[in-house]
């Protein structure tokens, strides 16, 4: 695990403009399915060129992506978020691993029982990109979903 935090800094420090990079753009949507479910999604546009990890990597390799949800009685999680896209697992020699991969359309799919008086589902997101030759530090990302 030091040492990935170490590869991660080192392609910090030594990466121009990175600083003005951000080759992942979010978008968050609900869908109702039923009188009392819906269906949240979380969707990823990767640049060209760049991958996200799934949630299902490795730790002791990228960060995984991962989602956080804010404590609210009034709803209940169906499973766990499932994931779709353009995936590609194998063992990485960056981080001495095998990982799980996605580029371009990434859709991050989880299901929710609402009770009464629930308005929205909030939380955040943290995730790691990296393309051929570096990666960026984890980002997290805010979200909050209206649900109607």
């Amino acid at each position: 695990m030091k040492l990935t935090y170490f590869l991660l800094f080192f392609s910090f420090l030594f990466s121009t403009n990175i600083h003005a990079q951000n080759p992942v753009k979010w978008d968050f949507a609900a869908k109702k399915i039923q009188d009392s479910e819906y269906e949240i999604t979380f969707t990823a546009m990767v640049d060209p060129g760049w991958s996200i990890y799934s949630q299902h990597t490795d730790p002791s390799g990228p960060v995984p992506t991962a989602f956080s949800f804010d404590e609210n009685a009034n709803l209940a999680f169906i499973g766990k978020p499932v994931e779709t896209g353009k995936k590609k697992e194998a063992f990485d020699e960056l981080f001495g691993v095998n990982v799980i991969k996605f580029s371009g359309a990434v859709k991050f799919t989880q299901k929710i029982k609402v009770k009464s008086g629930a308005k929205a589902v909030s939380g955040y997101l943290e995730f790691m990109s990296c393309d051929d030759e570096k990666c960026l530090p984890p980002k997290e990302v805010d979200f909050n979903i209206t649900l109607e």
